[in-house]
Formats: structure tokens, C-alpha cells, sequence
């Protein structure tokens, strides 16, 4: 349940070393532990929410994976409270906005979000990186929404044999409106634990196999090609 103040589908174009969320610190502590997915959090500097860094190994292929964060509605897919998405604005596949809306109990109003979504590979690590940060700029406020402007999700994929791919996934939300602190950190593990076991069987489904990870000449990635959609 917490999960509906944090969605995905939200990191720089730059490296973690540049994120407000640190990648390590000892200030991390471990909150969860289940089925191979750890659950980290800390408190942020100036702010009453935790953020929270979540590690898994995931047994689906990288590529498959891609082809999910390639999907902009697949939000709805796998992000756990997460109900309406879809992409908008599509400079390039390292460049891209999003809209998502995230499902909250009632009485409380749902939460939406338009997010800038930058997509790199790390040359240094070999780390697919997906940083994402709401912005406000880009779409009117709707009246039935409390719209979410301060937020970052900072995704990180790592190949490993055997088809296996590391996930590690780092994010902090202001969820705006009237909402307790206490019971958005109390409720922080659920986002990241149920969809990370969603994000698995949803990369295995045959919507998202056979995928091909696109790069130019740099080695920068330019897209991803889903031949199982095709």
C-alpha cells in the first residue's frame, strides 16, 4: 500500500554519482528482506519521506526487460498502484516523457505524474541506467488528480549469465497533498517488492520476448527492438 505514493514509472542523464539519491551510503537500512528481493531505505535531507533502494536478481534476460521499459504504458503492467500511463514527446529513446496516474485508497485523491525519462548505458559499470524526475512544466494540473512534482526513480540493469539480470532501484517522493509522513514510510516496501515480482513474469510473457537492444556507432542505445510485437 505503499505503493501508491511512489510510482514508476521516475533519474538524470547522468550517472547515479549525480542523483540526490545516493547509490551507497552507510545511512542505507536494510527494511526488508524476502524471496531475493532486499529493501533499503534512508532519510532524506529536508524532507518528512524516506527514500528506498530496492535489489533483486530478476530470472529474465535483459533484453526482455528493455523491451518493457521501452513499452510507455507498460506501467499498468507491472508498477504496482500504477493505472493509467502512456508516453508523449519522444525526443529520442535516451529522451522521453511519460504520463502515469497512481491508484490511492479512498478517501485520498490519485496521484498523477508527468515525468522526463533519460536512458543511458554506464561504460564504465556496463549498467543500463533509467533515470526518471517529475516535472511540472510539460502538462495542465487535472482537477481530479493531486499532481506530483518532486519525485526521481533511478532504475539499474545489470546482465549476468544465465539469462539473470541484477535490478537495483533507488526512489524518493514527494507525494504533495495532505498525506501522514509516518504512513507513507511505514507503507514503502510494498512498491518496489510487488512489483519487482510483477516486472519478472511480465518481461517472461511472449509480449516482451526475443527483444534486441539497439546501439549506434558510440554506443549509446537508440532503441529496442520487440520482434515478439511485431
Amino acid at each position: 500500500m505503499r505503493t501508491f505514493f511512489f510510482s514508476l514509472l521516475t533519474l538524470l542523464a547522468a550517472v547515479a554519482a549525480s542523483a540526490e539519491i545516493p547509490l551507497e551510503s552507510p545511512d542505507w537500512h536494510l527494511d526488508f528482506e524476502k524471496q531475493g528481493i532486499r529493501i533499503f531505505t534512508k532519510t532524506q535531507p529536508d524532507s518528512d519521506f524516506e527514500a528506498f533502494k530496492a535489489e533483486a536478481i530478476l530470472d529474465t534476460p535483459i533484453t526482455n526487460i528493455m523491451a518493457v521499459m521501452a513499452n510507455p504504458s507498460s506501467c499498468v503492467e507491472w508498477v504496482h498502484g500504477c493505472r493509467e500511463s502512456w508516453g508523449f514527446e519522444e525526443q529520442s529513446f535516451s529522451k522521453r516523457f511519460a504520463y502515469s496516474v497512481n491508484d490511492l485508497p479512498w478517501p485520498v485523491k490519485d496521484r498523477d505524474y508527468v515525468l522526463e525519462i533519460n536512458t543511458h548505458k554506464d561504460q564504465d559499470t556496463g549498467a543500463i541506467v533509467m533515470n526518471m524526475f517529475a516535472v511540472d512544466n510539460k502538462m495542465p494540473a487535472k482537477d481530479e488528480y493531486v499532481r506530483v512534482t518532486a519525485q526521481e526513480t533511478h532504475y539499474f540493469f545489470y546482465e549476468l549469465p544465465d539469462n539473470k539480470t541484477k535490478m537495483v532501484w533507488l526512489q524518493h517522493t514527494e507525494p504533495a497533498g495532505s498525506i501522514p509522513s509516518w504512513l507513507v514510510n511505514a507503507l514503502i516496501v510494498d512498491i518496489p517488492y510487488k512489483s519487482m515480482r510483477a516486472l519478472e513474469e511480465v518481461a517472461n510473457s511472449e509480449k516482451y520476448s526475443n527483444a534486441v537492444i539497439n546501439y549506434d556507432e558510440s554506443g549509446a542505445i537508440i532503441g529496442v527492438n520487440n520482434t515478439a510485437s511485431q
